[in-house]
């Protein structure tokens, strides 16, 4: 059934928005759609349909982005999220997934102020941390569905130049996304709701994208770690109230 027109209104604005923040940062969509329009929508409505969204958004991006993406650590991070994911996956059974949510929440805020108040890296990890940090993004993904701050941490406290930390979660979260959209379609999850309903929000994300892009374009290196640390700590909270007042 079609929704209400303020509906769809309010949901369009919450699409460019979050658009605007994917173009820009690399990350931060599906989070803020999901917390925003989870007051109109149900979770099985919605989430099928950022999915769509989310890759169709990294299609948009990887033209422009490719020859930046530092495929070594990507290789490793993705190792370490297969290997993570079934763990997270099993203690989501015997871990109420909320108290879990809130845990890393408040973890990400401390890790972000510490990074702003300044760990020298001189060296991309090695293999060994790089393979830890994606599984444990796989360990919360799987259990508490917000697998991407370890590995937006992963980047942005390594001295990979900005265009490269943002290029490499654009693929790391296209990888991640096909997967679960496939997952969802095997599930019977993904329907012909969800492709309407991507289909109505695909101009106002690729709206937001592409003005995100190009506030990305003049943005000053250092000026831009410390937004991301801000919308880290923004997105954070974000996920503290919704496990504690949206049900």
């Amino acid at each position: 059934m079609l929704p209400e027109p303020v509906t769809l209104v309010f949901a369009a604005l919450a699409v460019l928005f979050a658009g605007f923040v994917r173009g820009f940062s690399g990350f931060g969509f599906s989070m803020i759609v999901v917390i925003s329009l989870s007051v109109v929508f149900k979770p099985a409505e919605i989430v099928p349909t950022i999915l769509l969204l989310e890759v169709t958004a990294s299609l948009w991006l990887l033209p422009g982005i490719w020859r930046d993406i530092n495929w070594y650590s990507l290789r490793w991070l993705m190792a370490g999220v297969l290997v993570g994911t079934p763990v997270g996956v099993a203690a989501l059974a015997n871990i109420p997934a909320k108290p879990m949510q809130i845990a890393i929440a408040f973890v990400v805020i401390v890790l972000v102020l510490m990074l702003w108040r300044g760990i020298p890296k001189t060296v991309m990890p090695g293999r060994a941390t790089t393979i830890v940090t994606g599984v444990i993004s796989g360990i919360v993904n799987g259990g508490a569905a917000i697998g991407g701050p370890p590995v937006i941490l992963y980047y942005f406290s390594s001295p990979a130049a900005a265009g490269v930390s943002r290029a490499s979660l654009i693929f790391f979260f296209f990888s991640t996304d096909v997967i679960a959209s496939l997952l969802c379609t095997s599930q019977g999850l993904m329907r012909l709701t969800n492709i309407y309903l991507a289909g109505i929000f695909l101009v106002p994300m690729i709206i937001g994208v592409s003005f995100g892009s190009r506030a990305f374009s003049q943005a000053d290196p250092e000026s831009f770690r410390k937004k991301i640390m801000l919308l880290l700590i923004a997105i954070s909270i974000m996920i503290i109230v919704k496990a504690t007042l949206i049900s």
